[in-house]
């Protein structure tokens, strides 16, 4: 078992990390972004144990997802006992994006989406993407690639348009 200030000073060293959580929180539609930050710091101080050390991101975005799942699915059943028919906001609605773009990406499926951002706006590569999203590299390597022709597919289509110029980079 590890002494307090071993715990402590090794929790630092994932707390550093709050900001990109509260953006990977921010960016995937939260609600209260920086609630469902502090709820993912406060898992991980309980089961640093469980936390890699050698990159927490991964681990820590598993933990973010799995919270924005269960806060979509509240959200969800909260309409429906209010009897609305609300659409859920989208990426794109919270965070500003190209509108061409933002098609692009709310046509893809929700797993192929979340495998195109966390390479392009969290900076994972794909074997700890896929330690994100818990799966093999090789089947997140797939998805990857489905992502990017999907959405390079459909720029390409818009590009054609009249006076759009859209281009997408590699990563």
């Amino acid at each position: 078992m590890q002494s307090t200030g071993t715990h402590e000073a090794r929790f630092r060293l994932v707390f550093a990390h709050l900001g990109a959580v509260t953006a990977y929180a921010r960016r995937r539609g939260s609600l209260d972004a920086d609630a469902l930050a502090a709820e993912v710091m406060m898992i991980a101080w309980r089961r640093l144990a469980d936390v890699p050390e050698d990159d927490p991101r991964p681990w820590l975005y598993a933990t973010a997802r799995n919270l924005l799942l269960a806060e979509s699915r509240k959200a969800a059943t909260e309409r429906r006992h209010r009897h609305e028919l609300v659409a859920p906001e989208t990426a794109a609605e919270v965070f500003e994006l190209d509108p061409q773009l933002a098609t692009a990406l709310n046509e893809l499926s929700p797993l192929e989406r979340e495998a195109l951002l966390l390479t392009a706006w969290e900076e994972l590569t794909p074997t700890e993407a896929a330690r994100a999203l818990g799966i093999k590299p090789t089947a997140f390597r797939v998805r990857l690639l489905r992502a990017r022709r999907r959405v390079e597919a459909k720029l390409a289509g818009l590009a054609t348009a009249p006076d759009t110029k859209l281009t997408m980079e590699r990563t």
